[in-house]
C-alpha cells in the first residue's frame, strides 16, 4: 500500500466530476481478513475522492492494532469506536464520523471487485435511486462450503431473492450491503439499533416506505465465504429465521411468500410426521396419510438437489441433501419460535 493518499484533500474542489464516497465499515475480531478488505476499497479504479471509516468494536485478535496501522499508512482510513461491539451501532458510528454525500457499507471480510464504487455511483446517477447493490456472490472451499455456496444461488435455497440468485438490473425489495445517498440514511434516520440482524432488510423497507427507490445491479457482485459446519449453517439461518419475524412484526405488510415458505414447510412435515405416527399406532389408519408431507418434501429436496448441483464435484453435490433441509428447517424453526420480547426496542423510525 501507498504510505499516503497522493490525491485532491478533502477540503479541496473535486476536480474529477465523480461525487466523493465514504466508505463505512464495522468489524469485530477481523484480523484475518480486515487489510484485505481495506486495501480492495483503495484499489478501486474510482477516480473519485474517497474515505474509510472503520467502527472497532472490543476485539480479542489483532484487529485493532492493523486498522491503526492502515490508518497511519493511508490518511484516507480513520477509525471510530464502537464500544457495543453491534453491527447497526458501528455502522451508525461510522456514518456519524463520515463527511461525502455517497455512503457505501462494506464488511470487513468482504472481498469487492475493484470496479464495484464506479458501477455503483454510476447506477445511483442513472437511476436516481437511494441505494443501489448487487449480489452476495456465495463461493465455497471444502465440498460443505461449495454445497451451501450452490444452495445460496439457488431458487430452491433461498426463493427468488436477486441478491442472492443474480437477475436482470431493477428495482428491489432489498439488496447485499449497498450504495446510499447520505440523504435517504438522513431522512430515515441510520440504521435502527435493535435490529441486531437482518438490518439491511429494515432499513430498505423504510427507504421505500419513505418514497425512495432501491435498485438491485448485478454487475456489482461480492464475493462471500459461505459457514464451513451443519452446525454454524443451522445457528445463522436459525437467526435470519427469527429476525425476519421481527422485521414482519416491526413493519406490518412486509412479509411475502418467500419469507413464509420455510416456516409453513416446517409445520405441514411436523404435522404430517405426527398424523402419520398417530395413524400407524393408534388410530384411525387414514391418519397414515400425514406421512406424505414429510416424504414428498424430502422426495423434492432429492430432486432438486440433483438439479441444482449439477456441475458441482461429487463429495460437494452429495452434501446438497443435507444443506438444503438445514437451510429451511432452521430458518422455519427459527421464525416460528421468535420470542415476542425480541427486537421489542426496535423503533420505527419512518412510517
Amino acid at each position: 500500500m501507498n504510505a499516503r493518499h497522493a490525491g485532491p484533500r478533502a477540503d479541496e474542489p473535486q476536480q474529477t466530476g465523480f461525487p466523493e464516497v465514504s466508505v463505512i465499515m464495522t468489524v469485530l475480531n477481523e484480523s484475518p481478513h480486515l487489510r484485505a478488505a481495506v486495501e480492495r476499497v483503495l484499489g478501486q479504479d474510482y477516480v473519485g475522492d474517497l474515505e474509510v471509516v472503520v467502527a472497532l468494536g472490543p476485539s480479542k485478535d489483532g484487529t485493532d492494532s492493523i486498522a491503526a496501522e492502515l490508518a497511519t499508512g493511508d490518511d484516507r482510513v480513520r477509525t471510530v469506536g464502537n464500544p457495543t461491539g453491534l453491527t447497526p451501532a458501528g455502522l451508525n458510528a461510522a456514518l456519524a464520523a463520515s463527511k461525502y454525500e455517497i455512503v457505501a457499507r462494506v464488511d470487513g471480510h468482504a472481498v469487492i471487485p475493484r470496479d464495484y464504487l464506479r458501477i455503483a455511483v454510476e447506477t445511483l446517477e442513472a437511476t436516481g435511486a437511494d441505494n443501489v447493490g448487487g449480489i452476495m456472490w456465495a463461493e465455497g472451499e471444502t465440498p460443505f462450503e461449495e454445497a451451501v455456496a450452490r444452495a445460496m444461488t439457488t431458487k430452491l435455497g433461498v426463493g427468488n431473492a436477486r441478491f442472492h440468485t443474480g437477475g436482470e438490473p431493477g428495482p428491489a425489495d432489498t439488496v447485499y450491503l449497498g450504495v446510499f445517498r447520505r440523504s435517504a440514511l438522513e431522512r430515515v434516520g441510520g440504521y435502527d439499533e435493535a435490529f441486531l440482524r437482518a438490518q439491511d432488510w429494515e432499513m430498505n423497507y423504510r427507504i421505500r416506505r419513505s418514497g425512495g427507490l432501491v435498485w438491485f445491479e448485478p454487475r456489482m457482485r461480492v464475493s462471500y465465504r459461505p459457514r464451513s459446519t451443519v452446525r454454524a449453517l443451522a445457528r445463522q439461518y436459525f437467526h435470519y429465521g427469527r429476525w425476519r419475524r421481527v422485521v414482519i412484526r416491526q413493519h406490518r405488510g412486509s412479509g411475502n411468500l418467500r419469507y413464509l415458505a420455510a416456516p409453513l414447510a416446517v409445520i405441514a412435515a411436523a404435522l404430517g410426521t405426527l398424523a402419520g405416527l398417530l395413524g400407524v399406532t393408534i388410530g384411525p389408519g387414514w391418519l397414515a396419510a400425514g406421512f406424505l408431507a414429510p416424504v414428498g418434501y424430502l422426495l423434492g429436496i432429492l430432486a432438486g438437489s440433483a438439479l441444482t448441483g449439477r456441475g458441482l464435484p461429487a463429495r460437494a453435490w452429495a452434501w446438497l441433501p443435507l444443506v438444503y433441509p438445514t437451510m429451511h428447517g432452521a430458518w422455519g424453526v427459527g421464525f416460528l419460535t421468535c420470542p415476542p420480547a425480541l427486537g421489542r426496542g426496535a423503533k420505527s423510525l419512518q412510517r
